[in-house]
């Protein structure tokens, strides 16, 4: 199993949301790239990185310190946060990122996900943030129409092969992750599902690697010193 160690950008600073509530944000670091670079240091080889201000604008306020990143680490990075345009994903695409997650606009707009993956392929992932058994959309504050189930069949059909899944009543809270959920989506899709939210202790990451999940991001567990990153990355083997 691939661990993706996160980071949430804000003002260019590394931060992190409880619930995905912008009114209870927590300042990390104001410079992210130093700490992609002690992630790659506890051999990391991957990052997962959110741009909290581009989800809210659909642009690319921090796209220098995405750069950065990429320039001064050999992290696989993927990056979403308001990606609407095959000009964003270019942009970022140009600047160093390997991939691109698409999150409301995979379940708003089919044409412009259609086009994504026709033009990227497997650089596209697609976010599916999951509350109360539906997708959530425009930074989990609306529900969509669609249950995670028939999102996932969708996004199967269209050809999509990577999907961060997160549980947003597990995200950031510490109480560990949803099993239940990932193990059963795991054996129903051939998609490689990203497990997200709530991965908060080295007992999660295991469950997490015995049922063969194809990935698991840890955000706030490694800010906290809940999990040591190198431990987990060794676990995950």
């Amino acid at each position: 199993m691939k661990i993706f160690p996160a980071i949430d950008l804000f003002e260019k600073k590394a931060v992190r949301l409880y619930k995905g509530d912008y009114n209870q944000l927590t300042v990390y670091s104001d410079k992210p790239w130093e700490i992609a670079k002690d992630f790659e240091k506890q051999g990391a080889k991957f990052i997962h990185v959110v741009d909290l201000e581009g989800a809210k604008n659909g642009d690319t306020p921090n796209i220098e310190v995405v750069k950065r990143i990429a320039k001064e680490t050999s992290l696989f990075l993927e990056i979403g946060g308001g990606i609407r345009s095959l000009e964003v994903i270019e942009k970022y695409l140009s600047n160093g990122a390997n991939r691109v997650i698409l999150g409301t606009s995979a379940v708003t707009d089919e044409k412009f996900l259609t086009e994504a993956i026709l033009k990227y392929g497997e650089k596209i992932a697609v976010g599916a943030d999951v509350k109360d058994g539906y997708i959530a959309i425009k930074g989990w504050v609306e529900k969509s129409q669609y249950t995670l189930e028939e999102f996932l069949s969708k996004m199967q059909d269209l050809g999509v092969k990577t999907i961060i899944c997160t549980d947003i009543s597990k995200d950031g809270a510490m109480k560990g992750t949803n099993l239940e959920l990932y193990k059963e989506l795991n054996e129903k899709y051939s998609l490689d599902i990203i497990a997200s939210g709530g991965v908060s202790s080295i007992d999660d990451v295991r469950a997490l690697t015995e049922m063969k999940m194809y990935g698991a991001i840890i955000g706030k567990a490694y800010y906290t010193g809940a999990i040591n990153l190198r431990e987990a990355i060794e676990v995950a083997k």
